[in-house]
């Protein structure tokens, strides 16, 4: 590595392999665009009736001009529509999504588009680098043709001081290892146990988990400690492949779930988000389900499919590591 870093330790300790690098022209807007098309190509719905449009990120574009607002004219919602960016460190895409999936059963809108994407951040030669990746996942909710019904959903969070970055700053600050147990797993475990109390329901009783993933390591972690076999997370769990996709994580890792699952399946998720805190949700798949499994693009033949790697050099570059005078 060119600043010095064992990078083979990281990977043998993270459970990371490679992950996903944007190109110049793409950001939290373009993923989202590309998403939100294949979600209403999927549901096969007038975009004129999505009633909001809610993106969670920690790297919109702009600090003051919405992303969403260009997404929505993007898909052809505009204008009658509502709008707003959503912040929350990596928990800012279920924010969104749970906002999104409220309008709807609020009877607001007929449908609400919910969507988590970031291109993460990492400073040159921090062991974020190594897994900070890119990537948007969008959820459109309404009560017609549902594909996945929620079913249940918990929040837990706290004051704590983990990850952090200041306007004037490019990359973000991280507490090293107060990261894991005081942030990370305190928030997810304690989000889950909640939501299964909340529910009545125990590990064995689902088919799916997704966790947070910020590393390979982490979430599998989490998982045994609750219980859960590597049947139910393994399929989920994008990281190793994908990096860090921050807001987009877990969410993204439903998309590859929802690939793959049958009507009946029951799949719990679980977000995290550094400030601190997590939402958990229970989904069960449905009867409309394979209807639209095959009508866009999967998550994991993405991860597997044409791939092109590129060196550290032109990486520094698409990320503007490397800055002219």
């Amino acid at each position: 590595h060119v600043w010095g870093k064992d990078a083979e330790s990281y990977k043998r300790g993270l459970l990371l392999q490679e992950k996903s690098v944007p190109a110049p022209d793409q950001d939290v807007i373009t993923m989202s665009v590309e998403a939100a098309r294949r979600a209403v190509l999927r549901a096969g719905i007038d975009p004129k009736k999505i009633g909001c449009v809610y993106i969670g990120s920690e790297s919109h574009p702009y600090a003051v001009k919405p992303s969403g607002t260009v997404v929505a004219d993007a898909l052809g919602a505009t204008p009658e529509i509502r709008c707003a960016d959503y912040e929350f460190a990596c928990k800012a895409g279920t924010e969104a999504m749970f906002v999104a999936y409220s309008h709807v059963i609020a009877g607001n809108v007929i449908y609400g588009l919910g969507i988590a994407a970031d291109t993460s951040q990492g400073a040159p030669g921090d062991a974020l680098e190594f897994s900070a990746g890119a990537g948007a996942a969008a959820f459109l909710f309404g009560k017609e043709n549902v594909i996945a019904e929620l079913l249940d959903a918990y929040s837990y969070m706290t004051d704590t001081p983990d990850f952090w970055r200041r306007e004037y700053q490019h990359y973000p600050q991280h507490g090293g290892r107060f990261t894991g147990e005081p942030a990370y797993f305190h928030h997810t475990l304690s989000c889950a146990k909640g939501l299964l109390e909340k529910s009545g329901k125990k590990p064995e009783d689902f088919q799916y988990v997704i966790f947070h993933q910020p590393n390979g390591k982490f979430p599998i972690a989490a998982a045994k400690k609750l219980g859960f076999k590597e049947e139910q997370w393994k399929t989920g769990l994008l990281t190793p492949l994908l990096g860090n996709t921050y807001s987009g994580a877990s969410p993204m890792g439903l998309t590859a779930v929802l690939d793959e699952a049958k009507p009946g399946d029951l799949i719990m998720l679980v977000s995290f988000g550094s400030g601190a805190g997590s939402d958990g949700f229970i989904f069960q798949a449905t009867e409309e389900l394979p209807k639209v499994q095959n009508k866009a693009l999967k998550t994991w033949p993405q991860l597997n499919e044409r791939k092109r790697y590129i060196s550290y050099g032109v990486y520094a570059k698409f990320r503007g590591k490397i800055r002219k005078a």
